[in-house]
């Protein structure tokens, strides 16, 4: 299992945003259709992070 020290520029990004788009739309509290429309876009940032891990993983795996 790797650790924060091994995130990679990817992963912190990934965070960064997903963590952005939450915050403000908390903070801002500007109704729940915002706040859904923030918890969608950090989803799909995830799925784009999870879909580009897993490609990579599957380049350098041997089967």
């Amino acid at each position: 299992m790797t650790g924060f020290s091994r995130l990679s520029s990817r992963d912190l990004a990934a965070l960064a945003v997903g963590a952005g788009l939450i915050g403000a739309a908390s903070c801002l509290s500007l109704g729940p259709p915002v706040r859904y429309a923030a918890w969608l876009g950090a989803f799909a940032v995830w799925m784009a992070w999870f879909v580009a891990v897993a490609r990579e993983w599957i380049s350098r795996a041997e089967f």
